[in-house]
């Protein structure tokens, strides 16, 4: 656990420098030029370094081990911060509209293009290295908030490749118009990304269930061992990179309390190499001696054993 959380750390940290780095380029670039295209994508930039910073903050913060007051951990300061994140770039989204906006009549054209054109080639190939990082070591460790930040960079990539069109497009054909223009399909770009962020954290910060597919794996776990006689009250959320069920099993009723304290250790076991940090809370119960109440066989595989 200690691994994978330095882990988490130290790859925040790649994003945090190379947007940075990004964010200060971009703005001296943008204003030399006066680029608003540019300006719009440092600003653009600007948001992915907060959101680098919170995701920093949340992955720093969620690897703090169970205390008194959070008996269940603190995943969910990763939920918060991708929420953070996300408005953040609504926010920004509907500035850079209103801004763009009001230079679509312009008169005064942008001037040294071509730095503006070697910044946004740049900044595609930096993005991509760092969002391909960040996105692997999200996989490996499950973390939202490292997850939520390389899909940032990744829709930088498509707002700079947007934005290199337009200054190239103003260089070679003096449509100046096209700044402004290019500035608002940037935002909307990002306006579509950071919804779809809002849509997805709202779900993790109201514990919704894991996705079916991934609750059909852990019953198939459960119902591969002879002596599970079936499931029922499957219930999963999750709290950042950590997830958590319950669940009800029957057994046969003759059976010893240790062995079934033994078998629920192995599927326990078998879920955690399956799904990685998992908290499984199991109830045995023995078979026939179940109430027949409808609400509580939600989720439920019971079925007879030759």
């Amino acid at each position: 656990m200690e691994n994978l959380d330095q882990l988490k750390q130290k790859t925040a940290w790649i994003s945090i420098l190379s947007n940075t780095l990004l964010v200060a380029l971009k703005f001296i670039v943008g204003f030399y030029t006066g680029a608003m295209s540019l300006i719009s994508e440092a600003m653009h930039s600007s948001v992915d370094l907060l959101a680098a910073l919170i995701a920093f903050w949340a992955v720093h913060k969620s690897s703090v081990p169970p205390d008194t007051e959070h008996d269940y951990g603190h995943g969910k300061y990763e939920n918060i911060s991708s929420a953070i994140e996300a408005l953040l770039i609504v926010g920004a989204a509907i500035g850079i509209i209103y801004e763009a906006a009001e230079k679509l009549n312009m008169e005064s054209a942008p001037q040294f293009l071509e730095y503006g054109i070697a910044i946004m080639g740049g900044s595609m190939i930096l993005n991509y290295f760092v969002s391909r990082r960040l996105m692997e070591v999200a996989k490996k460790t499950g973390s939202q908030a490292l997850e939520a930040d390389g899909l940032h960079l990744r829709a930088d990539m498509w707002t700079s490749a947007g934005v290199l069109a337009g200054l190239l497009g103003m260089q070679l054909t003096g449509w100046y118009w096209l700044d402004p223009a290019i500035a608002i399909f940037v935002a909307c770009i990002i306006f579509h990304a950071g919804w779809g962020m809002v849509t997805e954290s709202t779900k993790e910060l109201t514990d919704t269930s894991l996705p079916p597919e991934d609750e059909d794996r852990i019953g198939a776990i459960f119902m591969q061992r002879k002596e599970v006689l079936g499931y029922h009250c499957l219930r999963t959320r999750k709290s950042g990179s950590y997830k958590l069920l319950d669940v009800h099993l029957l057994f046969d009723e003759n059976m010893t309390l240790a062995k079934v304290h033994a078998i629920c250790d192995d599927l326990e076991k078998q879920i955690h190499a399956a799904f990685g940090t998992f908290d499984v809370l199991i109830h045995p119960e023995p078979a026939g001696h179940t109430e027949t109440n409808a609400a509580q066989y939600k989720k439920a595989h019971i079925e007879p054993r030759p």
